[in-house]
């Protein structure tokens, strides 16, 4: 560019109006003193295969809901999740693989081939069958569990991931 050739001026930066959904983020954040230690711990680390938006979501979801209890600021805490939970969670919100897999099985799900050797299987397990159990259960509107139980899923969950 020629040194006395004119030069445009920097255009203003458009201003920044937050949607919805950031402002209910900026709120949930401000309720931050009660979510889990451990769940702020995990959310502050990089290199996890849950993008950490979604990990915030839960997490202010959950805070907003006054929910303290790490399994609810760590999903959708929805119908399936609070039942997977009551089912498959132990102590310090540890989940009963052997558990899991049972309800797995009752419902028909192969997970034969879902790995399960290297770093970070348990989630990627809990993530892949979460999604297959939702599918399922969706289209047939029955949860199976171990015991024997069929639980019937509520109807407005069902709309939200029938296809």
């Amino acid at each position: 560019m020629a040194k006395n050739s004119p030069v445009a001026a920097p255009a203003a930066p458009a201003p920044v109006v937050p949607s919805q959904e950031d402002s209910q983020v900026l709120a949930a954040e401000a309720l931050l003193g009660s979510l889990h230690p451990e769940v702020a711990e995990d959310n502050a680390k990089s290199g996890s295969v849950v993008r950490s938006a979604y990990k915030h979501r839960y997490a202010n979801r959950a805070v907003a809901a006054g929910l303290s209890r790490k399994a609810a600021q760590r999903s959708s805490w929805d119908w399936l999740a609070q039942t997977l939970a009551g089912e498959c969670l132990g102590e310090g919100d540890r989940i009963s693989i052997a558990k899991f897999l049972a309800i797995l099985d009752c419902n028909g799900i192969d997970h034969s081939r879902w790995q399960n050797r290297s770093k970070g299987w348990e989630g990627r397990l809990r993530m892949t069958g979460r999604l297959a159990l939702q599918k399922v259960v969706a289209e047939s509107t029955e949860l199976r569990l171990p015991d024997g139980e069929v639980l019937t899923a509520p109807e407005e969950w069902v709309a939200k991931f029938a296809r």
